[in-house]
């Protein structure tokens, strides 16, 4: 059903690309929207045991789009180095393919938005419990359950084994 990569010898592996996904702190979300036109949003994440979570508003494109079709895409750049002298770029991406949903269960919902509260803010893990119980009822948690993901890299940084 999912494509197989051409360029295998760039192919990340799944332990390769998980840490880019624990490592980068946004990617983006691409939907089915209005009209059928892609959707493709930035937004924080948070990846936990082959999920992706995020938080959003109680409605919008976004929510609206999940609600009319689950099949998302969800990509991440972890690098991006422009050389000019050999017009190209050193880059390193994961791309993910799976089904969304919004996050109906209380304690499953708290526990992904301490995931994320703990991903972006570990300094302050004293003050979680009260940030997520002040916007417990207005925000929304979406989970996406992966079903294909593949990381890349330039071949020049796989031929010089640079990983960060």
């Amino acid at each position: 059903m999912f494509r197989e990569m051409r360029r295998k010898k760039q192919e990340l592996t799944e332990e390769r690309t998980v840490e880019v996904l624990k490592r980068c702190t946004a990617g983006t979300l691409a939907v089915i929207g209005d009209g059928g036109y892609p959707y493709s949003v930035p937004l924080s994440y948070v990846y936990d045991d082959g999920k992706i979570y995020f938080h959003c508003a109680s409605e919008g494109h976004k929510l609206d789009a999940i609600r009319n079709e689950e099949k998302v895409s969800f990509s991440v750049i972890d690098k991006d180095q422009i050389v000019q002298e050999k017009y190209t770029t050193y880059f390193r991406s994961v791309i993910i393919f799976g089904r969304a949903h919004v996050i109906e269960e209380a304690e499953a919902k708290r526990s992904a938005l301490e995931k994320l509260a703990l991903k972006y803010s570990p300094d302050f893990k004293e003050g979680i419990a009260d940030e997520i119980d002040g916007s417990f009822d207005a925000v929304r948690m979406v989970q996406i359950d992966i079903e294909h993901m593949t990381g890349k890299e330039a071949i020049e940084l796989v031929k010089n084994g640079i990983t960060d």
